[in-house]
C-alpha cells in the first residue's frame, strides 16, 4: 500500500515555515498533496491560481502535487486515497486548534490518521498573516518566504493589493 498524505492550507502565502514542513514530510510518503483550502469566508492576497503556480515552482517533483481543496479536509483526504493529513505545528495553541480538527476528521474517517510535526525553531513564530503585514508595513520579509512568493508579495504591496 502507497503511504499519501495531504497537507492543507491556505498558503496565502507559502512561508518558509510550509516550505520546511513539507520538506522534511516529502520522504515520509510516496505521495503527498499540498491541499489549498479556499474559503468564501476570507479574503486572499494572492488568488487561487497563484498560490498553486507559487508552490509548484518550489516542489517540481513527481511525489508532491498540488491540488484545491474546496471542502472537507477528510472528504478530500479519502477521493484522493489519503491515510495521512500532515499538520504543522508552532506553538501550544496551535496543538489545541489542531486536536479539535483531529478529532473530527478522524469522526468523519476514521482510517485518517493525522502527523503533526514541530516548527523547526528558527521558523516556529513565521505566520503567513504576520507576513503579510510585516510587508504591508515595509519591513523586510526575505528570509521568511521563498523568493518567487517575495517578488510577488512586494509587487502586490506596490500596487496595494495585500490583504
Amino acid at each position: 500500500m502507497n503511504r499519501v498524505a495531504i497537507y492543507p492550507g491556505s498558503f496565502d502565502p507559502l512561508t518558509m515555515g510550509h516550505v520546511d514542513i513539507i520538506k522534511r514530510a516529502a520522504p515520509l510518503f510516496d505521495k503527498l498533496y499540498i491541499c489549498i483550502s479556499e474559503s468564501t469566508a476570507k479574503s486572499y492576497t494572492f488568488s487561487l491560481e497563484e498560490r498553486k503556480q507559487l508552490i509548484k515552482e518550489c516542489f517540481p517533483s513527481d511525489t508532491i502535487e498540488v491540488v484545491v481543496n474546496k471542502g472537507l479536509t477528510a472528504k478530500v483526504a479519502k477521493e484522493l486515497g489519503a491515510q495521512y493529513i500532515l499538520r504543522g505545528i508552532r506553538t501550544y495553541m496551535d496543538m489545541e486548534y489542531e486536536k479539535s480538527m483531529d478529532t473530527m476528521n478522524s469522526s468523519l474517517y476514521p482510517d485518517l490518521e493525522t502527523i503533526f510535526l514541530f516548527a523547526s525553531s528558527h521558523l516556529s513564530t513565521i505566520s503567513s498573516s504576520l507576513v503579510k503585514e510585516v510587508a504591508f508595513l515595509g519591513g523586510d520579509i526575505s528570509t521568511f518566504v521563498p523568493p518567487n512568493v517575495l517578488n510577488l508579495l512586494l509587487d502586490k504591496v506596490k500596487k496595494n493589493e495585500i490583504e
